[in-house]
């Protein structure tokens, strides 16, 4: 069987950048609060009009254009996204509607903050059994629209923000590229994380009363989710690296989805890596949910942070629970 690996990465984020400031003015909290809870200073908002399929569509073009190729080479598009643009169609469809590309297959992962890494497990799977060449997977969140602006939602919405980020996935020699991926999930803490509401369980699916009650904004049982990632990403890194006969040691860089900086700062910590191997941004982007690890990953190309044959991690932990991580020899 042949490898996989990613030829190309993109970003794409929206220029209005918002600021710990601009949340005091429409909640209680203040900036220390949140940068001690959170690490995040600052992320980015869109404006009106743009949704994640439409930030999932640029971040794809320079992955594409990254890799030396056109949307004409791509055969299968994986877009993994929380914030859709309609309930239905998924947006993958959408993005090939925007790149013009020619009829290929798309489909949605709906594993929230593990949607890339699960993601990236289909191309990879698509790639080493020979079925596509070049698969575009994507990931993009526009939660800005979606958050409780209140004293009564800070928690959660202080720490979200937009952002998208690609890669596409092609053919390589055996032992290059994505050596393995693991996933996870525990859905019996599916409620500890979760937006309750619209839901088809409700006949009718949305009411006026399930908006007063705010059930239409997400819930996290923050201390609850803390506890559980801080031991499953530990656990799922550890695991990627024992499968294929590596240590701790071997591990070049980790990209981590970024949650909070201080899940992030408790990992680096438990697996006893320095600081200088474990990637963070969340100060400036805040949680991108689907779309962390796919531009953290875009910077770290672009900085010049992964050189050919570094060993690196992608790890993620969040909604269902669910948790992932995938390695590769760059």
């Amino acid at each position: 069987m042949r490898g996989a690996r990613i030829i190309g990465t993109g970003r794409a984020l929206p220029p209005r950048v918002v600021k710990n400031e601009e949340l005091t003015r429409r909640m209680d909290t203040s900036d220390e609060w949140i940068v001690q809870r959170t690490g995040v200073r600052e992320r980015r908002y869109v404006e009106p009009g743009t949704g994640s399929s439409h930030l999932g569509a640029e971040a794809a073009s320079k992955a594409i254009a990254n890799a030396g190729i056109t949307v004409n080479d791509i055969d299968l598009i994986v877009f993994a996204t929380l914030s859709p643009d309609h309930v239905f169609p998924g947006n993958g469809v959408l993005v090939q509607n925007q790149l013009g590309m020619r009829s290929v297959g798309a489909l949605d992962v709906r594993d929230q903050c593990t949607g890339f890494v699960y993601g990236l497990s289909v191309a990879e799977a698509y790639v080493k059994g020979g079925f596509h060449d070049r698969v575009l997977v994507i990931g993009a969140e526009v939660q800005s629209t979606g958050l409780d602006f209140n004293t009564k939602g800070r928690d959660v919405a202080v720490i979200f923000g937009d952002g998208a980020g690609a890669a596409v996935v092609g053919p390589a020699e055996p032992g290059r590229g994505i050596l393995s991926s693991h996933l996870h999930s525990e859905g019996k803490y599916a409620k500890e994380l979760w937006v309750e509401a619209p839901s088809f369980l409700d006949n009718p699916w949305i009411t006026h009363e399930m908006i007063d009650a705010g059930r239409h904004f997400p819930k996290m049982n923050g201390r609850y989710v803390f506890t559980h990632a801080v031991r499953r990403f530990p656990e799922v890194i550890r695991e990627a690296l024992e499968k294929n006969g590596l240590a701790i040691d071997d591990l070049s860089l980790l990209i981590p989805h970024q949650a909070n900086l201080r899940i992030t700062q408790a990992v680096g910590t438990a697996l006893q890596l320095p600081e200088g191997k474990v990637y963070s941004n969340i100060e400036r982007y805040g949680n991108t949910t689907a779309a962390s690890i796919p531009i953290a990953l875009d910077e770290c190309v672009e900085q010049g942070r992964i050189r050919e044959g570094d060993i690196v991690c992608l790890a993620s932990f969040g909604s269902g629970f669910t948790w992932a991580s995938t390695l590769l020899r760059w």
